[in-house]
């Protein structure tokens, strides 16, 4: 099918623009985040007997701490040193291509990822630090203090599960059983947006207790009303067609965006998925770099389910052993309840019905406009997905190429060479946490912009970095 696409996206935001996100993430964020990785650093450094580790631990820290100067003090970006892996070269080139500019006048996408990309290259050409996450510790603890809403869905998914299984329910009137499993994936769904309420590289501020605030089924149901264009319907509608068409294998791809309570209930909606027969088969895309300071790698996979098989241990230490407190045992039914999603998401993954796939391409600094030409094998695979389900702010403006669209361009426009009769069914699920937004109705970025810190009239979209809103859009480029 022939269909005309924009030949390029629209301009991009870049941290020159005091207006947008770009700029308060450059001078404010960044650094903090390269703070807090000299910090884990430091501290390893300090448990480790290891005299070779440590020296090359003070190598690393000189280059985060040459790295914090540089963003600071609007340095130029420099060409990333060869650290063995097949992206530097393309990095460097389109650092090329940009003038090597500055940090407080380049695309706003390609710094953010030059950033990480960047952290990374001191620690891949060591020896005793090539597979150390500098920000494990703080993705693990996050998760420690979203306990309250994994209990309430490991509940809440330990008895759907058992419905699912039960005859009684299967025979249900084909209508009735419908229209409960349309439900059903609405509500996973929703879950699985806002899981994304817990993106730590935005988290520079917030209490364990404000993290939990964002969480729960009381928390869902209030930000529904916030959820400014849905299109899970139609998403819905291809996965029952496909169903009903009889195929024997119907795949469904997830791209990951952040590890621990996100991570959590992105293995719930899969679980679920697979259980009610909407798919055969979840394969999931996570980083293959430390990324966003709380992006998947496939240790965060592991650390989780070793998490749950042991849930009585990791929730029960104190997470500060000098402070005196130790954390409320958990009961025997909420261990019960860790046990089985331990048991059924492990037995899911064994059976290859759940399977992680990391490819270097997320990790580029390419928007998914490069997708079918930066990596053709990717994009094939990709079309043979049912539902390729996009995750976060990130892979949203990376679908977008975080453009200066207007709002009300259509989401399979801004979307570019992913988009209409590109053989990929996308959906994404974004909650907004940055200026690029599309697929809204006319006057809707105005009315938000009019809302109490929204911007102002003629101001800055700030509606858009909260996190507040979100916005579900698909594109059916099979059709």
């Amino acid at each position: 099918m022939m269909v005309d696409h924009p030949s390029e996206p629209a301009a991009p935001y870049t941290t020159s623009d005091k207006t947008s996100f770009a700029y308060i993430s450059a001078k404010d964020r960044w650094p903090v985040i390269v703070t807090g990785a000299i910090d884990d650093v430091h501290r390893a450094i300090m448990a480790c007997d290891d005299e070779a580790k440590r020296k090359e631990g003070k190598t690393i820290l000189e280059g985060l701490a040459k790295l914090k100067y540089e963003l600071q003090h609007d340095r130029q970006l420099t060409p990333l040193e060869d650290d063995g892996q097949l992206d530097i070269a393309d990095y460097n080139k389109q650092l090329e291509a940009l003038g090597n500019p500055k940090w407080f006048n380049v695309p706003w996408l390609y710094a953010e990822c030059y950033l990480y990309r960047r952290i990374a290259t001191f620690f891949n050409p060591s020896t005793h630090w090539r597979t150390y996450d500098v920000f494990f510790r703080q993705k693990l603890s996050t998760f420690k203090s979203s306990r309250p809403a994994v209990l309430e869905l490991a509940a809440k998914y330990s008895t759907l599960i058992a419905q699912l299984e039960n005859d009684a329910y299967l025979t249900q009137p084909t209508e009735e059983l419908e229209k409960a499993e349309r439900i059903l994936f609405m509500e996973m769904c929703e879950i699985c947006l806002w899981g994304n309420a817990t993106d730590l590289s935005l988290l520079t501020s917030l209490t364990y207790e404000d993290i939990q605030k964002l969480q729960g089924s009381e928390a869902r149901k209030n930000a529904e009303k916030n959820i400014l264009v849905n299109n899970l319907p139609a998403a819905y509608e291809a996965l029952v067609k496909a169903k009903k068409e009889g195929k024997k294998v119907r795949r469904l791809d997830i791209v990951l965006d952040n590890a621990g309570f996100e991570l959590f209930v992105d293995l719930i909606l899969a679980g679920y998925l697979l259980a009610a027969g909407l798919a055969t088969e979840i394969v999931l895309h996570p980083k293959s770099i430390p990324w966003f300071v709380s992006d998947v790698l496939p240790a965060d996979f592991a650390a989780l389910l070793g998490a749950l098989a042991d849930p009585q241990g990791f929730y029960s230490a104190p997470d500060d052993p000098d402070s005196g407190k130790t954390p409320q045992p958990l009961s025997t039914n909420e261990e019960e309840n860790l046990h089985l999603l331990f048991r059924h998401w492990s037995e899911l993954h064994a059976e290859g019905q759940l399977i992680l796939r990391p490819n270097i391409f997320w990790t580029s600094a390419d928007s998914y406009w490069q997708l079918p030409k930066a990596e053709p094998r990717l994009y094939e695979d990709l079309k043979k997905s049912e539902l390729v389900v996009f995750k976060g702010d990130l892979n949203y403006r990376k679908l977008t190429a975080d453009a200066m669209w207007d709002t009300t361009t259509p989401f399979a426009t801004a979307i570019g060479l992913l988009g209409t009769g590109s053989g990929v069914r996308t959906l994404a699920l974004r909650t907004c946490k940055a200026d690029t937004v599309v697929g809204l109705p006319e006057g809707e970025d105005e009315r938000l912009k009019a809302t109490e810190g929204g911007g102002g009239e003629g101001g800055p979209r700030k509606w858009a970095w909260s996190g507040k809103w979100a916005v579900v859009q698909f594109c059916d480029g099979k059709a």
